[in-house]
């Protein structure tokens, strides 16, 4: 055989050689339940359609006392880490997702949910086996899945419960606009002591802010990335139950000037909640530069009572609709001894005038009040009523800027207590022109 025989053979036998499928070989034993909440999670980082169709599959890797399930969309990568029931050899299967869930639930059908709970499942290689049956899964080649992104390590840790509870006050300001995917995130930036996470949808600006504690050297700057809220608000659900601390780690792009973007490190932020990683890709952008929207000081703050304002709201919310109007604010109106009502704008000024709103209790805590006598602040009620439920109170606090022309000016800030900066959490709320 000649040299460029002998290359070509041994070219075809290499491209041979890599497009041949990676036989399965994972191999493990574990607990129904814990099996299935690890693909739970996992499931945060499956694509239903995915291309290819390897990146569909769930990676099971086993060794030692443990098997690791990763899943990767190309935007969240999640790795969950399940003790075996008995020592696992090593090795790793690409696994259809959809088909091997469906399978589990299919193998305990019949069951109290008890028993199915602890039954006994094992994995060798692509054949899932119960005690009462044995079952191929399909699999994906290896070749064709791309590795998930490699997950930052935590840098502090914070109270899940606190972390959820201020991650649900910002979700509501995110925006729900695909053609400006920036406001459908929620920016997270660490700095010292402190998380922070914002979200703006153009018309509310809502900051929260988590105490940390380091557990490496703090950044010599603050760190940030957005991630899109629809994957934040999928993760929240699953923080319900969940008690220990949440760790958090930040990797911005920071190449040097003439490195080659292969070489680029993909901004990330990671989520790591015990033996659970969910990495998330941080999208290009950022949030305005929401320090100097926030104002430092105010005209008047206005304490209310927070569930008669939502009644209000609602009420008047409810009148709107009744009468089809849509896109209509609702109104804050003081009158000449400034005493509050909330009322629905009507569509015609005679409406308006035999209109009478709602008392709403005020308590003046900045200011003299004078400047709002006669004076209108409307709001949409659908973000007004959002804003309130981000609060937790008996009270809140509504700071208000001059009223000209006897209409606000500016937005209402909204915080838990009298001062402007809140409790770790302000909503800013753009008011809306009557005229």
């Amino acid at each position: 055989m000649s040299t460029s025989e002998t290359q070509v053979a041994t070219s075809t036998a290499a491209k041979k050689e890599e497009k041949e499928p990676v036989k399965p070989t994972a191999n493990f034993a574990g607990i129904h339940a814990e099996i299935i909440d690890a693909l739970n999670f996992a499931e945060f980082g499956i694509a239903p359609k995915a291309q290819p169709p390897a990146q569909r599959g769930v990676l099971i890797e086993t060794g030692g006392n443990r098997i690791v399930f990763s899943a990767y969309d190309f935007d969240t990568a999640v790795s969950v880490m399940v003790p075996a029931a008995t020592p696992a050899g090593k090795g790793s299967s690409l696994l259809d997702f959809p088909e091997l869930k469906k399978t589990l639930a299919a193998m305990v059908a019949g069951e109290t949910k008890a028993v199915a709970a602890q039954t006994r499942v094992s994995l060798a290689g692509d054949l899932l086996a119960t005690e009462h049956l044995t079952v191929p899964i399909t699999t994906h080649d290896i070749h064709e899945y791309t590795q998930p992104l490699e997950a930052v390590p935590a840098m502090v840790t914070m109270d899940a419960q606190t972390f959820l509870a201020q991650l649900n006050r910002v979700l509501p300001a995110a925006g729900n606009d695909d053609t400006l995917p920036v406001l459908t995130c929620i920016q997270v930036t660490l700095d010292g002591e402190t998380l922070t996470m914002a979200a703006t949808d153009r018309y509310r600006f809502a900051v929260a802010e988590v105490p940390v504690t380091a557990t490496v050297q703090p950044p010599e700057k603050p760190l940030a990335a957005l991630i899109p809220a629809a994957t934040l608000s999928a993760l929240a659900k699953r923080l319900k139950s969940h008690d220990g601390p949440v760790g958090i780690g930040i990797l911005e792009d920071n190449h040097a000037e003439g490195d080659p973007v292969a070489s680029w490190p993909t901004p990330r932020a990671t989520l790591s909640l015990g033996a659970i990683t969910i990495t998330m890709r941080s999208m290009d952008g950022s949030l305005p530069k929401y320090t100097s929207l926030f104002p430092k000081t105010c005209e008047t703050s206005v304490r209310l009572d927070r569930a008669t304002t939502v009644r209000a709201v609602k009420k008047c919310q409810a009148v709107l609709n009744a009468k089809g109007l849509k896109n209509v604010p609702v109104m804050f109106a003081w009158d000449t001894d400034g005493n509050l009502t909330l009322a629905p704008r009507l569509d015609t000024a005679e409406g308006e005038a035999r209109t009478k709103g709602m008392s709403i209790p005020t308590a003046i805590t900045h200011g003299t009040g004078e400047g709002l006598r006669g004076g209108l602040a409307a709001f949409n009620p659908s973000f007004l009523l959002d804003a309130l439920g981000t609060f937790t109170g008996d009270t809140i606090t509504l700071h208000l800027g001059e009223m000209k022309d006897g209409q606000l000016s500016k937005p209402g800030l909204l915080t838990d207590g009298p001062e402007m900066a809140g409790q770790g959490y302000k909503h800013l709320l753009m008011h809306v022109r009557l005229s």
